[in-house]
């Protein structure tokens, strides 16, 4: 196991609300176990740091329980998401409007994509 990996493993252990049980953490949506993946991709690439992560992820917890988010962890890996939004705009490899652009194109593609198919961005009739 890398460094980074056992510092992720060692915050994971943490008395932390994330998901889990016996095996591990837990994803109820599959978009949880992919932002989860990335994070730890991202960190053994070394585009941040475990400390970084840490700080960005608990100013995002820290700032939801101030604002009356879930107190139940149940909006934890949206606060992963906002996280990794900020650190990646902090590091200049995104930009605040190329995250919503992109959002927004996701949504449209969503809009017009059949039910039961698979939501792609060339659905978005914009694009």
């Amino acid at each position: 196991m890398s460094r980074h990996e056992s510092d992720l493993a060692a915050a994971l252990a943490a008395d932390t609300p994330i998901p889990r049980d016996a095996e591990g953490p837990i994803f109820a949506e599959p978009w949880q176990a992919l932002v989860f993946a990335l994070v730890v991709a991202l960190q053994s690439k070394g585009v941040f740091t475990a400390d970084e992560w840490a700080q960005a992820l608990g100013a995002e917890i820290r700032e939801a329980l101030a604002a009356g988010g879930c107190r139940d962890g149940s909006d934890y890996y949206e606060r992963w998401c906002e996280a990794l939004e900020h650190l990646l705009i902090e590091k200049g490899l995104a930009s605040h409007g190329g995250v919503d652009a992109l959002a927004a194109s996701w949504a449209r593609a969503a809009e017009a994509t059949p039910h039961g198919k698979p939501i792609l961005l060339e659905n978005d009739p914009l694009r």
